[in-house]
């Protein structure tokens, strides 16, 4: 492991300033540091690989969906039981997995905070 990709990539989620790194970045940032520490940053690689899953960027290519979501299951999975977010992380990435087999859309992360919600025009922001 080139450790000068690995303290990059932790610099750059630092200087991210959020809790969880969104996107082809955080894709590239979580998936180099879980194979460093798989049981600090392999639950946040399946939050982001679910996610990912669901962009309409990804509906250009929808080989790739499947192929997320195959992947975060496989990292949920690999997770120690013993590792708090290990279930609900699996739950998360079986059923979009599964939603994707059988047809259906991918349904909206919920856990994510009020900063991280799509505010709908005409209604102001709360703040936490």
């Amino acid at each position: 492991m080139d450790q000068d990709m690995v303290m990059l990539a932790r610099v750059r989620l630092l200087s991210a300033n959020r809790r969880v790194v969104r996107g082809a970045e955080g894709l590239w940032i979580y998936r180099l540091l879980t194979r460093v520490e798989p049981e600090v940053y392999g639950s946040k690689l399946a939050y982001v690989l679910v996610e990912a899953s669901a962009s309409p960027l990804v509906g250009e290519s929808p080989d790739r969906r499947p192929a997320l979501l195959d992947e975060a299951v496989e990292v949920a999975e690999a997770l120690s039981t013993s590792n708090p977010y290990r279930s609900k992380m699996l739950a998360r990435a079986l059923a979009a997995r599964q939603r994707e087999r059988e047809g259906r859309p991918a349904e909206p992360l919920t856990s994510a905070g009020p900063e991280h919600r799509p505010v709908l025009q005409g209604q102001p922001r709360q703040r936490p």
